[in-house]
């Protein structure tokens, strides 16, 4: 028995250092500050011009014909830069793309998307997952890490490496232009939670991420995209909400934070300063203060919150100075280039500082496997993008969002057998709701109520309605995203408090901040609110009106005093 012991001891020690060699791979910063020989090599053979472009990503797209993609081939090139940010497009035109950009790269591209809600987001014919507001109400974080799996499988499938996602900010301002349902709501411990589950799923599949936008772009009222909004909180008060989810990500492991285009007076008093640019915000706060060690994104440097008060490329080498790493979609790369080496020569920047980001980029390249083979398959990628996996996960997540809202007696009280009306409201055809309802119930109706009905028209659907016993009614927002307010005219928005008063369940499938702009639908007894106006969500709702599914979801944001955080019954 003593032996075997001994032996045992033996060979835990013996295997000890390569189980921590797997555990660093698998661990982003469990490697990076380990010696690397492929990293060292890499950074030996680039010049010194060379090293200051590793760290800058430029936009790609394949939806701008040829002469565009000439364009950022002749970039990468003649200016070897580290790294491509996709946009629109679509899955096999990115991958033949990958390909020709990666076979001229001196070095492998690290190549990323906005991807919050997968790649449906940018690609056509591939997945989009729910968006996180609607995530916000699931109570299953396992959820959550399975959707990040399934969106780092695309993203590998794909040849990218970075998804710049999730979303950290808490949407504690329900007037936020730019956020919104995007965040996984207003409460800083469920976000914080969802969104560890979510970087998780991404990052335990190779993938690495950049979480945003620090130090937290919840609560503003301008968007960072056309001005320079303003944090005017105390430090107390953004250690203790903003700060929160990212002081939890940096513990769970984070592999890169994106920094916002912000003006936080009482982190940084300069006039007119984005934390993008400032060494308290990113070298201070984020790397002393909160001990981030991996790597440090720029939010879009052609965003106006930076480049209306740094023009001309100086808010890229400002950036650098203040600590990032990675500068994205820069005005003007090969200037920017040029703007470094300056401020280098000058004594302004450190070849240590740009050294030490050259090779925190490079281990990036390595841990996301950009050592090996480049290649990307384009035979049956549209197929291998949309797999039987990751729908069937796509309902799982529309399934256990559905939230239920103020009672369920109209789902106890319903009767199959009733006169019923189907009523969907902002759709200009059939819904997939009504479609599914109308073989169930024999004796029922569909209406369909454009956005624009006329008043005549609404005056006689109110006439028709009357000889219904129960009434479904649901509340469809038909654009791309969905804002926090309808686009419904007055007539329509006024008809629902009508409906509301009547033996009517409602079903909404719009960004849950639309119940503020609808008073009177508090009136209503039971209300399934659903977040998006999606199949799933349509088909989700359908089986809870039909007694197949039970809804488990809870409202991730305060709309008003009458739906609140935390709300929805658990059937």
């Amino acid at each position: 028995m003593f032996k075997k012991v001994k032996q045992l001891v033996f060979l835990l020690a013996f295997l000890s250092p390569f189980i921590g060699l797997a555990q660093n791979r698998n661990s982003f910063l469990g490697g990076l500050n380990e010696p690397n020989a492929w990293v060292d090599s890499v950074f030996k053979k680039l010049s010194k011009r060379e090293r200051i472009a590793q760290m800058f990503m430029v936009r790609a797209h394949t939806d701008k014909g040829k002469a565009f993609e000439d364009s950022i081939a002749m970039v990468i090139k003649k200016e070897r830069i580290g790294g491509l940010v996709f946009f629109q497009g679509g899955p096999a035109r990115q991958a033949i793309l990958t390909n020709r950009y990666q076979a001229i790269s001196k070095v492998p591209l690290l190549i990323s998307m906005d991807a919050e809600w997968g790649l449906g987001m940018r690609l056509d014919s591939t997945t989009s997952f729910p968006y996180q507001l609607t995530l916000g109400a699931i109570q299953d974080n396992k959820l959550i890490y399975q959707m990040g799996r399934q969106v780092a499988l695309d993203f590998k499938r794909i040849g990218m490496h970075v998804n710049f996602a999730p979303v950290a900010d808490i949407n504690n301002n329900p007037k936020n232009p730019v956020i919104g349902i995007r965040s996984f709501g207003d409460n800083k411990f469920n976000v914080a939670e969802k969104v560890t589950a979510y970087m998780k799923g991404l990052q335990d599949n190779q993938v690495m991420v950049s979480v945003k936008h620090f130090p937290g772009h919840g609560d503003t009222e301008v968007d960072s995209h056309q001005d320079l909004p303003q944090l005017p909180f105390t430090k107390a008060r953004l250690d203790s909400v903003e700060l929160y989810p990212f002081k939890e990500l940096i513990k769970a492991g984070a592999s890169g934070i994106m920094v916002a285009h912000m003006n936080i007076p009482v982190l940084d008093n300069t006039p007119n300063l984005p934390s993008t640019l400032s060494k308290p915000i990113i070298t201070t706060l984020l790397k002393d203060e909160l001990g981030f060690k991996g790597l440090i994104f720029s939010d879009a440097m052609e965003m106006k919150g930076v480049a209306k008060f740094y023009p001309n490329g100086e808010g890229d080498v400002i950036g650098i100075l203040a600590g990032l790493d990675v500068i994205e979609l820069s005005g003007n790369s090969k200037r920017a280039v040029k703007l470094v080496r300056q401020a280098i020569h000058k004594k302004r920047l450190s070849w240590q500082q740009v050294n030490a980001s050259v090779k925190k980029i490079l281990y990036g390249k390595y841990w996301s496997g950009l050592n090996n083979s480049t290649y990307v398959q384009p035979q049956n990628i549209v197929a291998d993008l949309n797999r039987t996996e990751a729908k069937e996960l796509n309902q799982k997540l529309a399934d256990a969002a559905i939230t239920l809202l103020n009672s369920d007696i109209q789902l106890k009280n319903f009767d199959r057998r009733k006169k019923t009306a189907i009523v969907s409201l902002g759709s200009s055809e059939l819904t997939t709701l009504q479609r599914a309802l109308r073989p169930v119930l024999p004796n029922s109706l569909n209406f369909i109520l454009p956005k624009d009905i006329t008043d005549a028209e609404l005056e006689n659907v109110k006439k028709e309605l009357l000889a219904y016993d129960q009434i479904i009614v649901s509340i469809h927002d038909m654009r791309k995203r969905p804002a926090p307010v309808l686009d419904y005219n007055k007539s329509l928005k006024s008809f629902i408090a009508e409906l509301a008063g009547m033996n009517s369940m409602f079903a909404i499938f719009a960004n849950p901040y639309s119940l503020a702009g609808l008073p009177g639908i508090e009136a209503a007894k039971t209300i399934i609110l659903n977040y998006q106006n999606t199949n799933e969500a349509q088909n989700a709702t359908f089986r809870v009106i039909n007694g197949g599914l039970k809804a488990n979801g809870k409202l991730p944001v305060t709309i008003n005093a009458n739906f609140k955080n935390g709300d929805g019954l658990s059937q």
